[in-house]
């Protein structure tokens, strides 16, 4: 099908590379305008404008931090009066600071829970009043495999992505009567640069652990988004969709 998110506005955070981009692009593929963030701007973010571009609607991009919540009302406020609506907010922005919680610095842990789990409610709380005014609207938040199963040195990640979730299915019960989703994705093992240095007998070894026997890739998780975002899931609510080769 063609055209899912035709005349859509979509609010993407943490969207300059890897799986945001990706469903940047796949938003644009499919109709939507595109408002995309980023900490800060760069040579990639004029590439990935030029790209969106090509598909034919309006786009804009957003430099700031998204764990201030005074800086992402500004730019949620900005958007709203350069798109008129926001229909689709993609919560993407995320960090890894990995460590064993031995030797975790508290700065680790603060820099994870404020970009990973603070930067959610960041948004939310600032594009749900405009979603219900408008009656509509669809919440993605990207979670993580790692925070349903916890992972080793990862003690702050697998924190902030299990928060993610609880938030995601407590949204979903507050929004749902004015017909404004909420859904998360844990995506497991994907090739992104946040995996892509990683020593290679680590990699095999994750690779053992999925049945489907690859490594996801930022597609896998762009179609899914996809698919959240548009009305084919019309009645999907409170979901967290695991996107990880049976892992």
């Amino acid at each position: 099908m063609d055209n899912l998110l035709e005349n859509k506005n979509a609010f993407i955070t943490g969207a300059s590379r890897g799986i945001g981009k990706q469903i940047a692009l796949a938003f644009a593929k499919q109709g939507a305008n595109v408002i995309f963030t980023a900490t800060h701007p760069g040579e990639h973010i004029d590439a990935l404008l030029k790209e969106l571009d090509k598909y034919g609607h309006k786009n804009a991009f957003y430099a700031y931090d998204a764990a201030s919540f005074e800086e992402t009302k500004n730019a949620v406020d900005n958007a709203i009066r350069e798109f008129n609506t926001i229909d689709i907010l993609v919560n993407n922005a995320g960090i890894t600071r990995d460590n064993l919680m031995l030797r975790m610095q508290e700065k680790n842990w603060d820099d994870v829970i404020n970009t990973n789990l603070k930067s959610v409610f960041n948004h939310v709380k600032t594009v749900q009043s405009y979603m219900l005014k408008q009656r509509s609207g669809s919440i993605i938040n990207m979670s993580s495999i790692v925070g349903i199963t916890g992972n080793a040195g990862q003690c702050n990640y697998a924190a902030s992505k299990a928060a993610v979730i609880g938030f995601t299915k407590s949204l979903a019960r507050e929004l749902g009567s004015r017909n404004i989703r909420c859904n998360a994705i844990a995506p497991g093992f994907i090739e992104t640069d946040m995996t892509h240095n990683l020593p290679q007998e680590v990699k095999e070894g994750m690779l053992k652990s999925i049945p489907l026997r690859r490594i996801g890739q930022t597609d896998d998780i762009a179609n899914l988004a996809l698919f959240l975002a548009s009305d084919m899931s019309a009645y999907i609510t409170g979901q967290v969709i695991r996107c990880d080769g049976g892992m």
